[in-house]
């Protein structure tokens, strides 16, 4: 009875630990690593609010998107919008940016949120330099929009903006 015991606790412990670690995983892929890591280290920070901070926002869209549109079948841009997007997120995340939110074709990013830095203004102009080198690199880079990118530096209230049922992290203010 005791073995039993001890390997129903140990399948269930190894059934938790895979749960949590599925969990995580599609936690990490619905938002920025730096957001869901500060989620899971305190479950507090996902109340609505959030605080004013210096920040640099970075927002990115595809020039002639819409012409590119008009004329191909959705899959085909929804491929085309992966492929650029799936280019440019790690490139944001490698200098330190948190992905907030796609908007069609464009991307939003912030930098000294969740966490500060204090070189973030310098952090995002090597993103969006790195943005542009990287999608004129893709091999359909002569047939595809390319991004244009816009930064500026200022105070934003940086939190979670939504309803108790839904809430999205972002940067809201005039920056």
């Amino acid at each position: 009875t005791l073995e039993r015991s001890q390997r129903m606790a140990f399948a269930q412990g190894r059934l938790i630990s895979a749960l949590r670690e599925r969990v995580d995983q599609l936690l990490h892929q619905y938002l920025s690593p730096e957001v869901a890591s500060a989620l899971i280290e305190d479950p507090a920070r996902a109340a609505l609010g959030g605080e004013e901070v210096e920040v640099t926002v970075l927002f990115a869209d595809l020039r002639g998107y819409t012409a590119y549109a008009e004329g191909r079948a959705p899959a085909q841009v929804v491929a085309m919008l992966n492929a650029a997007f799936g280019m440019v997120v790690p490139i944001v995340f490698a200098h330190g940016g948190t992905v907030v939110q796609f908007m069609g074709d464009a991307i939003m990013a912030i930098f000294n949120a969740p966490h500060p830095q204090p070189d973030h203004a310098l952090r995002a102009a090597r993103a969006a330099l790195a943005m542009q080198r990287a999608v004129t690199a893709l091999p359909t880079a002569s047939t595809h929009p390319q991004f244009r990118v816009g930064l500026n530096s200022g105070p934003a209230l940086v939190g979670n903006i939504g309803g108790a049922e839904m809430r999205n992290f972002s940067a809201i203010g005039d920056t």
